[in-house]
């Protein structure tokens, strides 16, 4: 049975969702979709129709949202939730790598020890020129966002909020191979959804010849960080 033009849209739209449509772009001129029908316009671009480039969208054998790349890495775990006291991300490593060894930390010890990463981050590229060139990709995702001396005086506070730049020195320094995840349900924007999907890891070289468990973290679309185990 043929597709009604109203279903045929919702496939295209949700393959364009999910990423499982495919794309092939077409160099030769054709027939403006916007413009009037004209008996005199060939198929090639002769007559009253406007020379246009356009992708044509085919489905890669599935238009199910299940099936497309990020959702084939769907997993699931407990969420442990995070102080959001601005050293969430700090919080999260630490009660994380605390986790990994079996041991659990209190509220104190976990705030100081999450002051301790965020100092350790500021040596590392505050205070120490000569060990600082060994993060440069975090120099780099700073720099894009503010001159380094106002990055030093901001991770200073300790309501400083850690991410990307901070994941990339702590990694190497902690030796700790950290996963980040997002829910299931923004990815899908919107709607249900239980698992979680990883988006990013750091570290990944310390998993090698080593039984050191990755720490994985949980952040939101609100700039919050909790912990997955």
């Amino acid at each position: 049975m043929a597709h009604k033009p109203f279903k045929f849209n919702e496939d295209i739209l949700e393959q364009l969702r999910n990423g499982t449509a495919k794309f092939e772009l077409l160099s030769s001129p054709v027939p403006s979709v916007a413009a009037p029908p004209n008996n005199n316009t060939s198929l090639f671009g002769i007559g009253n129709c406007s020379a246009l480039f356009f992708a044509r969208i085919g489905s890669s054998g599935s238009s199910s949202i299940g099936h497309s790349p990020a959702m084939r890495k769907l997993e699931h775990f407990s969420v442990q939730k995070v102080t959001g006291d601005g050293r969430c991300l700090f919080r999260a490593l630490v009660k994380g790598m605390a986790y990994n060894k079996g041991t659990v930390l209190n509220q104190r010890e976990e705030r100081e020890n999450a002051d301790e990463l965020r100092m350790a981050v500021k040596e590392a590229i505050c205070e120490n020129e000569g060990e600082r060139n060994l993060y440069e990709e975090a120099l780099i995702a700073i720099r894009v966002d503010e001159p380094l001396n106002r990055y030093c005086q901001r991770i200073a506070r300790p309501d400083f909020w850690g991410g990307e730049s901070e994941l990339l020195v702590l990694s190497k320094l902690c030796k700790q191979p950290i996963v980040v995840y997002i829910p299931e349900h923004e990815h899908r924007g919107g709607g249900f959804g239980s698992g979680f999907i990883p988006i990013a890891e750091y570290g990944s070289e310390f998993r090698k010849g080593s039984r050191r468990k990755a720490v994985r973290l949980l952040y939101s679309g609100k700039n919050h960080y909790d912990l997955l185990v």
